[in-house]
């Protein structure tokens, strides 16, 4: 089962957050640090569907 997460990353002064999906927290965040290794994660919750439609957030890229 999994679920949608939202990962706040910061880089260089520059914040960012990404949904991913993933079976818990600790996945979610360790498959954004693979994405990007530099980033320092600085919060991991669960997606809230209806604020997340209203203000959209970038999504992890597809794994090949």
């Amino acid at each position: 089962m999994t679920n949608n997460y939202m990962v706040g990353t910061r880089v260089a002064n520059q914040s960012a957050s990404v949904t991913v999906e993933a079976e818990d927290a600790l996945i979610a965040a360790l498959k954004v640090k693979h994405e990007n290794p530099a980033a320092m994660i600085t919060y991991v919750r669960k997606s809230n569907v209806r604020g997340d439609r209203r203000h959209p957030h970038h999504a992890l890229a597809k794994a090949q």
